[in-house]
């Protein structure tokens, strides 16, 4: 069986990705439809070697198709007037932007952690942000066996997490450029500062992934704090990741627990430096996790690097994997 798949937001970064996942995938495209702005309309884009027309994003261009699902990632208030009108059409919308993700009438999911979630969609299901969904992938497990009092995130983010402007200003800065998208260059550079900060003195970024980690791992009590940080890479979120156990643990349990984890590749040999690096997890789906090892200053605590691609696993690539359960459940 087949589905006609719409991508909104389809000229973007993550649009385009969208477009190449579903083609790497195999996704069982029937009829492919691109919507974006009516600037964008009636450009071509490419997908499977054929040419096809960007349309602009309104309810007539809407209303006389059947759309089975709609992948967005055309920012928060275009998905807050648009999800809904895909909805009432009877397509599944999945969500990349922040408006819909803290809705308690709205899944957020992580294929890996909780895909049950999916099944109390009634219409629109959210994509996480990029930086949570890596963490999650690498928590749950943990959280699993060992239970989870709480984390310290320290994030460190590529430059395309911020968009195509976020990538210029990292290309360009190396031709002496003045950035346009940071308030400060950022090739050379290191920005502590991703999204507004708010009252409290996160930032929205930071208080993005301590929200949306509770609602992940269906824990309210975890106690979570996050700095977040903008770093001179292109692709490839990294992460340092602490955390506090509920219960004590053999470190070589761990290994073996990472081993097996679902969408996780451990790539962690110290005495031979491995670990990994921001270049082994571009253009690929899974999760890495390395730097595994006993945090000396706490009972029963642990450290972990994690990494991946922030715009397939923290964006595309999910968004179609959460596509790909409901049809396999569906079957």
């Amino acid at each position: 069986m087949s589905y006609n798949v719409a991508v909104v937001g389809a000229t973007g970064m993550v649009g385009r990705k969208f477009i190449q996942v579903l083609e790497e995938r195999n996704f069982p495209v029937n009829e492919l439809y691109l919507f974006a702005s009516k600037r964008s309309a009636g450009t071509t884009m490419s997908y499977k070697g054929q040419d096809i027309v960007v349309e602009e994003l309104k309810e007539d261009n809407i209303k006389n198709k059947k759309i089975d699902f709609a992948l967005f990632s055309a920012g928060g208030d275009v998905s807050l007037e648009f999800a809904p009108i895909f909805a009432k059409y009877k397509a599944t919308v999945i969500d990349n932007s922040s408006a819909w993700r803290m809705d308690p009438k709205i899944p957020l999911v992580v294929p890996e952690v909780n895909p049950e979630d999916v099944e109390w969609n009634t219409g629109i299901i959210a994509n996480p942000n990029c930086s949570t969904i890596q963490a999650v992938v690498a928590l749950k497990p943990l959280h699993e066996k060992y239970g989870i009092k709480r984390i310290i995130y320290s994030t460190y983010q590529a430059v395309s997490g911020a968009g195509v402007g976020g990538y210029n200003d990292l290309k360009d800065g190396y031709q002496g450029q003045a950035p346009k998208k940071f308030p400060y260059p950022i090739t050379g550079n290191v920005l502590p500062h991703i999204d507004v900060f708010l009252e409290n003195g996160y930032t929205k970024e930071e208080m993005k992934m301590i929200e949306e980690t509770k609602k992940i791992l269906h824990d309210e009590n975890l106690k979570i704090t996050a700095t977040t940080v903008r770093v001179p890479v292109f692709y490839g979120h990294s992460e340092s990741i602490n955390v506090e156990l509920e219960k004590d643990f053999d470190i070589k349990d761990i290994f073996e627990l990472f081993k097996d984890a679902p969408g996780v590749i451990l790539k962690d040999d110290t005495s031979n430096l491995v670990y990994p690096t921001p270049l082994d997890a571009e253009g690929h789906d899974e999760v890495y996790v390395g730097r595994i090892r006993r945090d000396l200053s706490a009972d029963n605590g642990l450290s972990l690097w994690v990494v991946a691609d922030n715009i397939r696993k923290g964006a595309a690539s999910n968004a179609i994997q959460i596509a790909e359960y409901i049809i396999s459940k569906n079957k």
